[in-house]
């Protein structure tokens, strides 16, 4: 038997058993999706989702809990082309080092949860993106209990993907995918700025 030979062989069980595997699987429901983590991508990679949601024609929303201030390229992308498919609330006023207003962040966070919870009760929207609101929970802007529980009763279809670095171990231990972002190199310890396109 040559190596072209030996590979397909190879290649030919390795497909039996994922197809195996395969039959096993059954059945949709929607996800409590956490990104967290030290590592740059947690939002890039909700926001990937939202656009994957928007390929497949499935409302979506995303309501932001700190980079409400920032003027990013997600936000100018989903609200200029998809509008009709994608709801998007900047409810943050930017990272709580900058307002610098303790009551005025809680508010601000608060505000956001409300219309993250009215999002989440709506059926026909199929991901909910909460950014960065693991940031919210850490300072206790918000009361986890409360997340938790509205997220385990959430409509059955719905996906909800939570980021923000510090998940709290009560939302890890309720969702069904968790990935966290670790940091290997990152160009802002070489003394380079975030850039538009990369970090916004």
């Amino acid at each position: 038997m040559d190596d072209a030979e030996r590979h397909a062989a190879k290649m030919a069980k390795i497909k039996a058993a994922r197809d195996r595997m395969m039959e096993m699987k059954e059945g949709e429901k929607g996800l409590v999706i956490i990104h967290t983590g030290p590592g740059k991508g947690k939002s890039s990679s909700a926001f990937g989702m939202v656009l994957r949601c928007v390929a497949h024609g499935m409302p979506s929303a995303v309501v932001q809990f700190i980079k409400g201030a920032w003027d990013t390229g997600e936000r100018r992308l989903l609200t200029t082309h998809f509008a009709d498919l994608v709801q998007f609330h900047a409810m943050g006023e930017g990272f709580t080092w900058e307002t610098q207003d303790k009551a005025r962040d809680i508010a601000a966070a608060r505000a956001g949860w409300e219309k993250a919870k009215s999002l989440i009760a709506d059926p026909s929207i199929r991901m909910v993106v909460l950014d960065e609101i693991n940031i919210a929970l850490r300072y206790d802007y918000l009361d986890v209990a409360e997340v938790v529980e509205v997220l385990s009763n959430k409509p059955p279809m719905t996906h909800v993907v939570l980021t923000g670095r510090n998940a709290k171990p009560e939302l890890i231990e309720v969702a069904d995918l968790v990935t966290e972002m670790a940091v290997v190199k990152h160009p802002f310890r070489a003394g380079i700025k975030a850039q538009a396109g990369v970090e916004y």
